[in-house]
């Protein structure tokens, strides 16, 4: 038991929070060319908007699941994933009722839940697997802006501040605030409490992250992280270890081939309408 509850701890999900952002668990993506890591996402981010076939989307659904699982997505992100999919099954068939919908009714919400889903599996199972500095380097290579290249990164970087100062400013007013002398019917003090205290919290940390952020960014001036981001050399250079092999064109090859399985089953047993 109290395993368990350390598990649901807050601590827990900060934790789980960070390994999400900067630490791959390993697994099939884990290993691949980041540039090609983003291709396969859009390959199934794009695809699913191109039809209306139930048993297509349900194909995709099953890839993109698949590879979730084998990219090993920690159990927070899983977690909260599977509890807004059911809830939006259980809005789907609710709104059908109310509005005196039929079957039909609740196969179109069905599509479009679907598309959603998929598209939210594909993001877990790429992004998870990137960490700041392969994600940084793909989009750089891919010839995106070096600000947007460095916004990803920083942003990245910026989520341990984040967290580190809210608890900061959290914790200063909880030892300057007086305790409360009782919690008041189903402990309404306390979640008043907690709210003015979220709110005041909010512009001391703004205030103190835009202060670290400047730091941080003169830091990057003086060392010349905008000339090296867009000169030549400097993108050689950092870009060098970026090697795209024949595994990374066979991941892509059966990406495409399981794409295409999908629609060949839809169009031969197809549940709403067929592919566009």
């Amino acid at each position: 038991m109290r395993r368990e509850r350390d598990r649901l701890s807050v601590e827990w999900v900060k934790l789980e929070l960070l390994r999400t952002a900067y630490a791959t668990r390993g697994g099939l993506l884990a290993g691949r060319d980041p540039r090609v890591v983003i291709g396969w996402y859009l390959i199934l981010a794009v695809v699913p908007w191109f039809t209306h076939n139930v048993t297509v989307l349900a194909g995709l659904f099953a890839v993109c699941a698949a590879a979730v699982v084998l990219s090993r997505v920690g159990p927070l992100i899983l977690g909260l994933f599977v509890i807004g999919f059911v809830l939006e099954g259980l809005y789907v068939l609710f709104a059908a009722w109310l509005f005196g919908g039929d079957a039909s009714t609740v196969l179109a919400m069905a599509e479009f839940t679907l598309k959603l889903a998929t598209v939210s599996l594909a993001s877990m199972a790429a992004f998870v697997s990137l960490d700041p500095e392969k994600l940084s380097d793909a989009l750089l290579s891919l010839h995106a802006p070096a600000m947007v290249s460095f916004g990803v990164s920083y942003g990245y970087r910026m989520l341990p501040v984040l967290m580190e100062e809210f608890h900061t400013v959290v914790d200063g007013h909880r030892l300057r605030a007086a305790p409360l002398a009782s919690k008041g019917f189903l402990g309404w003090r306390v979640a008043v409490r907690t709210a003015t205290t979220l709110v005041a919290a909010f512009y001391p940390l703004m205030l103190n992250t835009a202060k670290r952020t400047r730091t941080t960014v003169e830091a990057l001036e003086t060392r010349g992280f905008t000339y090296a981001a867009e000169h030549p050399d400097g993108r050689r250079i950092r870009l060098a270890a970026l090697r795209a092999d024949r595994w990374d064109a066979l991941f892509l090859g059966a990406t495409l081939a399981l794409v295409a399985v999908c629609f060949t089953v839809g169009r031969a047993f197809p549940l709403l309408g067929g592919a566009v």
